[in-house]
């Protein structure tokens, strides 16, 4: 327990120096597109370079990769050259010897190997940074995948995490960007999505439930969990055996049609997302593997983000305005979505993002121009005009990159956009036929029936309040608002103002005494009373100076068509 804090404050030393390394390396510029642009053909500093930034921070360990992970969603808070590093960086690491993963094994589930399996391959298939899977065969002869979290990592993860709670909470309090941010809110939705994926029960639930909820989809293929062999800690499945999408042949891609398949692949997703609410935020080629029987093998879905019915609506419609080319209903739907700052210029906003979606309508083609990257613009652009995006639009304009590279990848020829679009057309109309179904349309007769009996005794309520002169009208937010801060400045100036004046007195009625210590043939008390009030006053005129500044007139706009 001693050794505890020595190790906390070393490593939030270590923390520290990382970020005062890169704090004026541009890593934030993303928040304002005029400077990324103007940033662009001006070389980085030396410690600002995207792939040093990234070994630092694969460096610092499992904590550190998945925040790089989590921050190359982030195109609101990250410039495009380390955006494009931190989608390279590498999840590999140094194996765990074999022993320790033994040991792990037999812990967690109570039973020493060699009863649970009949082999179990020392090697591993794969080591990340936060578990390694190893081949095994069950007693039955069925062939898994055992996947083991590394040993520590959970403590080490977790102190990580205060420490940065901590950090983002001083920055949001103290700096422009992080009011502007709310680093500590992302620190604690990161902080969620990473606890979660530390408990590896919760991957076995995503993998039965997408396997359940794309069973329509034949050609796709999620590997079930064996629930007697899994734990927080260890998670047995269904062993893949398959080929990367990026590493087909030629050969394969003649003897076997992928279109369909990537099709399907792009289908499920948005079923997934739209219907089940369930993004899965990394669905990269290293995540999906062609099987031998021309399958595509789902995998590694420890993290799924869960979005609300109002929420995934809207992000359905954002989607479908913006493949149908109507910026404006794009701009309102994202508008709906996020939180407008105090500086938020919701005029630039409307018109680049109806400038960004019709360059995307003539040139949606181009796989310059896809979805994916139409969702990372909206979201920088919501951040350069003030607005704060959530956070499930980023991890859906990441899922949609990935599944566009993935599609690329299996058939080139296939138009994405199309797929999506005739997609979500019938999704819109499945939507329509629901809002028009029996139970639906009870549902809202009920809200209606409620609403008229509640609505005679309001008004009476209202009246009643009325004609006993009791009706008070409560504005919320006073206290946070610039009326408040402005009033408590002009009170601590009159306050100061009138100890000054005091203070001035008090030194002009002592100069006249003949008694005391006396300093430059002063009264040495009546002279340390003036040079107070003196600067005191003087503190006063810079404020007013630097700090003052004429109220913008106000702009009244007309209400949005």
């Amino acid at each position: 327990m001693n050794d505890e804090r020595p190790r906390g404050l070393a490593r939030s030393a270590q923390i520290l120096t990382f970020l005062l390394k890169y704090r004026s390396a541009g890593v934030f510029s993303g928040l304002d597109l005029d400077t990324a642009i103007a940033q662009a053909d001006e070389p980085l500093p030396a410690e600002g370079k995207p792939e040093e930034f990234v070994r630092d921070l694969e460096a610092l360990g499992p904590t550190f990769i998945k925040i790089g992970q989590a921050l190359s969603t982030r195109p609101d808070m990250v410039p495009p050259p380390y955006l494009a590093a931190l989608e390279r960086m590498q999840n590999e690491v140094v194996a765990v010897d074999a022993d320790a993963i033994v040991a792990i094994i037999e812990d967690e589930l109570h039973v020493r190997i060699g009863k649970l399996f009949s082999d179990f391959d020392r090697d591993p298939l794969g080591s990340a940074s936060l578990a390694q899977v190893h081949r095994a065969v069950l007693r039955d002869g069925r062939e898994v995948a055992v996947k083991v979290q590394r040993p520590d990592v959970a403590q080490s993860i977790r102190t990580d995490l205060e420490i940065l709670g901590a950090l983002a909470s001083r920055a949001d309090r103290s700096t422009r960007i992080g009011q502007r941010l709310r680093f500590a809110d992302w620190v604690h939705e990161f902080r969620k999505t990473l606890l979660d994926e530390l408990d590896f029960r919760l991957e076995a639930d995503n993998l039965e439930h997408f396997a359940e909820h794309l069973k329509q989809y034949r050609r796709l293929y999620v590997p079930r969990p064996v629930w007697d062999l899994t734990s927080s800690r260890v998670l047995t499945m269904d062993l893949v055996r398959g080929t990367k999408v990026t590493a087909i042949s030629g050969l394969r891609r003649t003897e076997q049609s992928l279109g369909p398949l990537a099709n399907e692949l792009l289908r499920g997703y948005l079923d997934q997302t739209f219907v089940h609410g369930e993004i899965h935020a990394d669905p990269h080629p290293g995540n999906l593997l062609l099987t031998d029987d021309g399958r595509l093998a789902i995998f590694d879905l420890g993290m799924v983000a869960h979005v609300p019915p109002k929420q995934r609506g809207r992000l359905l419609k954002l989607l479908f305005s913006a493949i149908d080319g109507r910026g404006e209903d794009v701009a309102d739907e994202a508008l709906a979505l996020s939180v407008r700052l105090e500086d938020f210029d919701e005029e630039r906003f409307t018109r680049e993002v109806g400038q960004l979606v019709a360059r995307y309508a003539a040139h949606g083609d181009a796989h310059a121009m896809s979805e994916g990257r139409l969702m990372l613009q909206l979201t920088r652009l919501g951040a350069a005009c003030g607005m704060r995006t959530p956070p499930e639009l980023n991890l859906l304009a990441k899922t949609l990159l990935n599944l566009e590279s993935v599609c690329v990848a299996l058939d080139p020829e296939l138009s994405v956009k199309d797929a999506v679009e005739d997609h979500l057309q019938g999704m819109m109309r499945a939507r329509l036929r629901k809002s028009f179904s029996p139970a639906h349309l009870a549902g809202e007769v009920i809200e209606l029936q409620a609403l008229l009996q509640e609505a005679p005794r309001k008004v009476s309520t209202v009246l009643s309040l009325l004609a006993e002169n009791r009706l008070q009208l409560r504005v919320t937010g006073l206290q946070e608002s610039h009326l408040m801060e402005n009033l408590q400045k002009i009170a601590n100036r009159i306050a100061t103002g009138v100890i000054v004046a005091a203070l001035i007195l008090a030194s002009a009625y002592l100069m006249r005494a003949p008694i005391g210590p006396r300093l430059f043939g002063y009264p040495a008390v009546a002279l340390v009373l003036f040079v107070i009030a003196s600067g005191l006053g003087l503190a006063i005129v810079i404020s007013a100076l630097r700090s003052d500044r004429r109220v913008k007139p106000r702009e009244e706009r007309g209400p949005r068509a």
